[in-house]
């Protein structure tokens, strides 16, 4: 049956182009989003890009026709702005009766509903909303368009039993082996002995072949000083370091090495193999908490607080945790490399507008990134570079994503049929014993 939806203003500050994806339906403007975008438009964030670009979009159905009388859309669906009536604001209890954004829409829903034989539901990103709403017996909704099953989410590896003379195959047959079952390109694999499940070999399907192919084999000392710990961890820097996967996507719990892997396979590609020409680390400047305002200093100085997880990790890979007996004018591993060009490290903030050629990206603290911020940095990537988002979708410190909507699960789950991307899941907490047993317990 056809539906009207009535959306709130958040949802089109979350997708600009929402009011468009409810395929043939009836999709219903309250008046006061008008004013809400016109609001929100002037912020330099990225809800100000989406309210100057939803009012866009509304400019354009406007040369169709009149948007209060509604224009068409999607074939059989429409898409009209109303009007709140004062006399629908009255009919609110007492508690909603002023003329508060969020008031104004639940005016108009329950008028739409009123006046319409067919279903109509409120779509807000806002809980307390969706509550009000379904006080006043009003079907209400979250926005999911670009919300992912947490709980089934890929993990990008799998287990398969197969015959001894299959795992001997692996290492001696040229090119690779063939297995009798669907797979995903670059999906991680743990071939297990029928016959003796201690007996086990690592492996991966190849992205163009999807031959089972073993794991790159790991130089004496390490990546950049760094050998991995674990199974997954065994997984995650083969990917990091296949030249023809050109996005890697690490997820896991804190203290599962997805940040310090992912620095020590770009700098071994940068400083190493000399495959790229610079090692670019960001990540989102969202604070866990209360904000402390304003920090002096010039561009760096500000950056220090922010990017002093990525610091330490290079103080790891470079044994430089101890600078207390360091001549005066001497560099940290990181300021050496920064000086000579081969790594820097950024904010996202003004990311947009670049062409990033032949370079290590790595995005840390993905899961903070909205889905379509995430697209403006993969659309950034030119020729030649490799993409790295890490990120722990159970540590979201942005308020406008959550585990189901954030740019990191989402690129998960679009690019795991892509042959030039691959995904790992991180489980075991390689940091401490106390780190793994808090990521557990708390």
């Amino acid at each position: 049956m056809k539906k009207t939806f009535v959306l709130d203003t958040n949802v089109l500050l979350h997708d600009p182009s929402a009011m468009l994806k409810f395929e043939d339906n009836d999709v219903v403007l309250p008046i006061t989003i008008i004013e809400e975008l016109d609001r929100f438009k002037k912020q330099p964030e990225i809800r100000g890009r989406n309210a100057r670009q939803a009012s866009r979009i509304l400019d354009d159905l406007r040369q169709q026709g009149q948007l209060t009388e509604g224009v068409a859309i999607n074939g059989d669906g429409s898409l009209r702005v109303a009007l709140c009536h004062r006399q629908t604001l009255k009919e609110l209890p007492v508690e909603l009766e002023s003329d508060k954004g969020d008031n104004a829409i639940l005016a108009v829903a329950l008028e739409a509903k009123k006046n319409c034989k067919c279903p109509v539901v409120l779509v807000s990103k806002d809980t307390n909303l969706r509550i009000k709403a379904n006080a006043l017996s009003l079907a209400a909704a979250d926005y999911e368009a670009d919300k992912v099953d947490v709980d089934e989410l890929y993990t990008g590896m799998v287990e398969v039993m197969v015959d001894r003379e299959k795992i001997e195959e692996l290492f001696h047959q040229k090119g690779g082996i063939t297995l009798d079952r669907e797979l995903f390109p670059n999906q991680a694999l743990t071939l297990v002995d029928i016959a003796n499940p201690h007996h086990t070999a690592l492996a991966v399907v190849d992205e163009t072949s999807r031959k089972i192919l073993p794991l790159i084999p790991i130089p004496q000392g390490g990546i950049s000083r760094i050998n991995p710990r674990n199974r997954e961890q065994k997984f995650a820097l083969d990917f990091l370091l296949r030249d023809r996967i050109s996005l890697v996507t690490l997820v896991g719990k804190a203290g599962t090495g997805k940040t310090l892997l992912a620095i020590a396979s770009g700098l071994y590609k940068v400083a190493d193999e000399r495959l790229y020409n610079r090692l670019l680390i960001s990540r989102p400047v969202v604070p866990m908490g209360r904000d402390i305002g304003y920090l002096p200093g010039d561009v760096r100085e500000k950056l220090t607080p922010w990017m002093q997880p990525l610091y330490d990790n290079f103080d790891l890979i470079f044994g430089t945790q101890d600078t207390s007996h360091k001549p005066k004018h001497w560099r940290r591993g990181h300021e050496e490399l920064m000086g000579m060009g081969l790594l820097q490290i950024e904010p996202l903030t003004y990311i947009r507008g670049r062409t990033i050629p032949k370079q290590f990206l790595i995005v840390d603290e993905a899961q903070n990134l909205s889905p379509h911020e995430v697209k403006t940095i993969l659309t950034r990537a030119g020729e030649g570079t490799k993409v790295v988002l890490t990120g722990d979708p159970e540590q979201i410190d942005n308020p406008y994503v959550d585990a189901a909507s954030n740019g990191l699960t989402y690129v998960v789950e679009k690019f795991k049929h892509e042959p030039l991307a691959a995904h790992i899941t991180l489980s075991k907490g390689e940091r401490s014993s106390l780190a793994e047993r808090a990521a557990i317990l708390l």
